[in-house]
């Protein structure tokens, strides 16, 4: 069932109206959606406030899998594996319109790999225990084959079959979004934060500004949750200007193909690329995605682009595993996102940096949690608010979310990324068709995404509402035209404004499709 958000107006007066928030979450990513939903669910009155649109950043780029992380096994740290796949048994219970069990097929090319990837395998069962998919099992060359038609056939000794689930990032950040206001909260896009109210030497609210309008907002709370991801630092030098880094960030970087490169319904894993990583060939949204790499990055741009021979990289370790291996020239899109890891004083590689999430409270009061992955974003959202609770002296609760489904849920397993929200939007004009051949996107699904859930822009709707910026850039640039003028409708906007709505996302659409040359990858 839909719950209809206000317009951005009386939203804007509601964050006003309120004397004092319980919870204001800076953030409108992974994290800072969970802390909210999360302080929501436990009847806190609570505010979350995103500088740009939800998911933005780092949490529409992942690489769409909700997993234990079988790089983490071979590093020995099972209390992440095992937490983070407690955490997808819950995600595939709350959220089935969004998270699905995916097979994985790791090849083997010389005899002691099988044996050797079968232990390890058997150790992630092991450790997912009640939690499990399914038994991972040992497959013949000809199983494995069929499971993967494109693998090169020579010198191919048979392969390891597991489980893990699949997910789509920027979606389930909107039903996120959606699940705070059913549950009471209130969540604005385009309010940046840019300074922290302090009183008697503790922080009491957040100076903020809509960036549409111009006009600033300050708001009080019991307590602030800064969950920026990899801007975290940036926040707790409002505070503290000299604060040392929590943070050292680094970059992946995915390739999106067509279908052809991998026909089968399983993705494949190669199990070890020349730098130690993993990379992850895997069917998404009727594409392949292909990723990642994990390079060290000073900057934080909000748009990343690959750095010199990233990309390279990824379709040179493919071609070693694909026996037709896609190219330059069959790249729809390339995406590329930062990861929010804790420092490693000493650290020589991002690859060894802690996945695990960190909590800092500061002199001050503000909370400061980061870290973490999109598995676990729900136990890193539970901890935050726990410590919230205590620094802002609110009434101790209990935390619901680890049986809370999230909005759009159904029954089961639906390949609907709307869920529950679907008989509704088909009722909207528009839904009968879809805007341009080669995409599923509707009409009806664009004044949706305006209506219900806050979209903004044309590349709020084509990057994140849906996915085609990521899937074909190049189609999601032909899209904009008709995008813009059904925003432009929802939202009262005018010629001028479909215009430079048009030509700002086809700009940035050209940088997913790799057209231009700037500072990296072309």
């Amino acid at each position: 069932m839909i719950r209809t958000p206000l317009a951005r107006e009386a939203l804007l007066a509601r964050a006003r109206e309120q004397r004092r928030w319980d919870v204001v979450v800076v953030g409108g990513g992974a994290t800072g959606l969970g802390c909210a939903v999360d302080a929501a669910a436990r009847g806190y009155s609570t505010l979350l406030l995103e500088g740009h649109d939800f998911a933005k950043g780092t949490s529409s780029r992942a690489t769409k899998l909700i997993h234990g992380g079988v790089r983490y096994l071979a590093q020995g740290n099972f209390p992440l594996v095992r937490e983070a796949l407690a955490e997808r048994s819950l995600l595939l219970a709350n959220a089935p319109h969004l998270v699905h069990p995916l097979r994985f097929v790791v090849p083997a090319y010389r005899w002691h790999e099988r044996p050797f990837f079968g232990a390890g395998l058997a150790m992630y069962d092991l450790l997912a225990g009640s939690h499990g998919l399914d038994r991972s099992r040992q497959l013949g060359s000809r199983e494995t084959l069929a499971a993967v038609p494109n693998a090169k056939a020579d010198g191919l000794k048979g392969g390891i079959a597991y489980w893990d689930a699949q997910f789509d990032d920027a979606r389930l950040a909107i039903a996120l979004m959606a699940t705070l206001f059913d549950l009471g909260g209130l969540a604005l896009n385009y309010a940046p934060v840019e300074g922290l109210v302090t009183a008697g030497g503790r922080i009491v609210g957040v100076r903020a500004r809509d960036a549409e309008s111009g006009n600033a907002l300050q708001i009080d709370a019991r307590v602030v949750i800064n969950a920026t991801g990899v801007w975290a630092d940036t926040v707790r030098r409002f505070e503290q200007p000299a604060a040392e880094p929590l943070l050292q960030p680094s970059q992946g970087a995915h390739v999106v193909v067509d279908r052809r490169f991998l026909s089968g319904e399983d993705a494949l894993l190669v199990p070890r690329t020349p730098d130690g990583r993993v990379l992850f060939v895997i069917p998404w949204q009727g594409k392949v995605l292909i990723g990642t790499t994990d390079l060290a990055r000073q900057d934080l741009p909000l748009e990343p682009k690959p750095l010199a021979g990233e990309v390279d990289f990824i379709l040179a370790t493919a071609a070693r595993y694909l026996a037709r291996a896609p190219t330059r020239a069959d790249i729809r899109s390339v995406f590329v996102g930062l990861r929010p890891l804790i420092h490693g004083r000493g650290a020589t590689a991002t690859r060894r940096l802690s996945r695990e999430h960190f909590i800092e409270v500061s002199p001050a009061g503000l909370v400061t949690i980061t870290g973490g992955k999109w598995t676990t974003y729900r136990r890193m959202a539970e901890d935050a608010v726990e410590v919230a609770q205590s620094v802002g002296q609110l009434p101790v609760r209990a935390c619901p979310t680890a049986r809370l489904p999230l909005h759009g849920a159904t029954r089961s397993f639906s390949r609907d990324p709307y869920g529950c929200d679907r008989e509704a939007i088909d009722a909207l004009p528009g839904a009968r068709w879809a805007l341009l051949d080669g995409s599923s996107l509707t009409e009806a699904e664009v004044r949706h995404a305006a209506r219900h859930e806050l979209a903004r822009s044309v590349e709020d709707v084509l990057a994140r509402r849906h996915r085609m910026l990521f899937l074909d850039a190049t189609l999601a640039s032909a899209a904009a035209p008709a995008v813009a003028a059904i925003l432009a409708e929802e939202l009262g906007r005018n010629d001028d404004w479909q215009r430079a709505e048009v030509a700002r996302f086809r700009s940035l659409a050209m940088q997913y499709a790799m057209v231009r040359e700037n500072g990296g990858e072309s």
